[in-house]
């Protein structure tokens, strides 16, 4: 797997105009795109700070997995996970990480954020850090 940049650093949070004040107001920085992606039952919001994506994450529903770590987290958000853009393709980069013993929670590469096709491995697997595999965007 070739690792090409972290596409992102995912963000959970309770209430989504209240980060992006934050960022935009005391940062100085400027959300560039917010998207709802149904199946994932959430609404991102996109900063950028360089190079890298700063996602901020708010749940949709009372049963996402959002919602449970807001939730986890004493109703408070936090880093969520990291993201990498793999330059082979998520299924490949999938299937090497299954091959090294990897506990992955997709099993195949699904729709994302910005159009992108991803997939998760499972913190108990890599470092207690959730990880999410991101087709590069500079491949599409």
């Amino acid at each position: 797997m070739k690792i090409s940049h972290i596409e992102h650093i995912g963000i959970a949070v309770p209430n989504l105009d209240e980060a992006i004040a934050y960022y935009e107001n005391v940062l100085g920085l400027k959300c560039y795109k917010k998207e709802t992606v149904a199946d994932q039952k959430v609404t991102t919001a996109f900063i950028k700070v360089g190079d890298v994506k700063i996602e901020l994450l708010e749940a949709t529903s009372p049963d996402s997995t959002i919602a449970k770590f807001i939730e986890k987290n004493g109703g408070k958000g936090g880093m969520h996970h990291m993201a990498f853009a793999v330059e082979d393709g998520v299924a490949e980069a999938l299937a090497e990480c299954e091959e090294k013993g990897v506990r992955v929670i997709d099993k195949a590469p699904r729709g994302g954020a910005e159009g992108l096709q991803i997939a998760f491995l499972h913190p108990k697997s890599t470092q207690a850090v959730l990880t999410e595999l991101c087709e590069d965007p500079s491949k599409k």
